[in-house]
């Protein structure tokens, strides 16, 4: 891995995680305008790649490409990007024999086990005396910035929604021009940048999609979105994901140009209020009593609907999208989850799970709230007796069959399969066993 010698003179750190852009960053900003030099760091962390059993990840090839081009952009100003690889709490104790350090700034992160992490970390710093400065950047509104009059977290979206509008105007949402200051960076002889090969990964080959936002996509989002075949989304989850943009852009893009896709920013930080004041929903539904959910959790019909072999093509389509490319259109994860907890009673954790696995933009506070919301179990939830029906959806989205076609060769032919699961009747059995619940 990279190193750098042995350093006496006292130095900040700014460390990398999710908010890997030099541009409108809040922490790097504060970083950066502080007294001593600034030293950036990103941990490949062992405790998340070690579960990865895809040695050619999409996303730790993802997050190594943009690392190369920050590591280039840092060279220009003679600094470098100290990238280690390691369980974050050992790392830091080498860190801390290695370099004389003041103070370390991050950008926070609500995910449980980055609180978990972080603390930990705190606690060492701590313990030598070295401050741990953490500040807001992936969201405009977190933690308890928005809450009901009695101060207890909404579980509603629209009530949130109108709570967010109305603070935002009273919020600033400019840019931390971070990029205006890299001349403050820790000046070094270049580090060793990485290859995947040292992470014990590689290349995946994969075409990412490009941070450049479409300005035209995001005002024909309302007409657009649900259409699977068309370029009507702007394929920025990834990006918003790993923080290589800003959200106080997009929510200022928003704001310009479109209150609908400004809804999808906002949805993306309810999930996240949600995750962090109620974490037991990474494991359990948000509503209690959809433990007694009868899943019947067949596995050959769930390997069907992971492989795209389901017999219903809008379903398929889209098992297909996702497995060959990371990628899946909102319209579809909403048919294709309600299909997987609905039609085949399987529970929504194996296909949240799968989507984990498989989503180059995944996070888990929007998968967890989305897959709760369509099997009707989480807050603010589709009702249980919604259920999509894949036949209309497919006619009303994909009427030419064009988004169909271009996943399934074999659409027409007899080697597609039948339908695994008559919608009639498995609607029936869906409305008797998740009614159930209700009592």
């Amino acid at each position: 891995m990279s190193q750098i010698k042995n350093e006496t003179s006292p130095i900040n750190i700014f460390w990398f995680r999710r908010d890997l852009r030099l541009t409108d960053n809040h922490g790097l900003y504060r970083a950066l305008r502080s007294d001593l030099p600034v030293l950036p760091l990103f941990i490949f962390d062992r405790n998340i790649l070690d579960q990865l059993h895809d040695r050619q990840d999409r996303r730790v090839d993802f997050i190594h490409q943009i690392l190369s081009e920050i590591h280039t952009r840092l060279a220009r100003h003679n600094s470098s990007l100290l990238v280690l690889y390691g369980e974050p709490l050992q790392v830091w104790q080498q860190l801390l024999n290695q370099f004389k350090i003041h103070t370390v700034f991050i950008n926070h992160d609500y995910e449980p086990y980055a609180i978990k992490r972080d603390e930990k970390i705190k606690h060492l710093l701590s313990a030598r005396g070295i401050n741990f400065a953490s500040y807001k950047d992936q969201v405009i509104f977190e933690k308890n910035e928005i809450m009901k009059q009695d101060q207890k977290p909404y579980s509603i979206y629209t009530p949130y929604r109108l709570a967010w509008q109305k603070l935002l105007r009273a919020e600033n949402v400019q840019p931390y021009p971070s990029e205006r200051f890299l001349n403050k960076l820790f000046k070094n002889n270049p580090a060793i940048f990485p290859d995947l090969a040292a992470i014990g990964f590689a290349s995946s080959g994969f075409n990412f999609p490009s941070r450049q936002i479409q300005k035209s996509i995001i005002i024909n989002y309302t007409r657009m979105k649900d259409f699977p075949s068309r370029n009507g989304t702007t394929r920025l989850g990834v990006h918003l994901r790993f923080g290589t943009v800003s959200i106080r852009k997009l929510i200022r893009l928003a704001l310009e140009l479109n209150e609908t896709w400004l809804s999808e920013l906002i949805w993306r930080e309810f999930f996240m209020m949600i995750l962090y004041h109620f974490p037991q929903v990474v494991h359990q539904p948000f509503k209690n009593k959809f433990n007694m959910i009868p899943w019947r959790n067949n596995q050959e019909e769930f390997e069907r609907w992971c492989t795209g072999q389901t017999g219903y093509p809008l379903v398929d389509a889209g098992m297909r999208e996702l497995n060959q490319t990371g990628f899946m259109h909102n319209r579809v994860r909403m048919v294709t989850a309600s299909f997987l907890t609905k039609h085949l009673l399987i529970d929504w954790r194996r296909g949240e799970h799968y989507f984990a696995v498989k989503l180059l933009d995944y996070e888990l506070a929007s998968n967890n709230g989305n897959w709760q919301w369509v099997a009707g179990c989480g807050c603010d939830a589709v009702p249980y007796f919604r259920i999509f029906n894949p036949v209309t959806q497919q006619k009303k989205f994909d009427s030419d069959e064009t988004y169909i076609k271009k996943w399934i060769a074999e659409l027409d032919s007899a080697s597609y399969p039948k339908p695994i699961v008559d919608h009639t009747f498995a609607y029936q059995r869906a409305q008797s066993a998740l009614s159930q619940s209700q009592f």
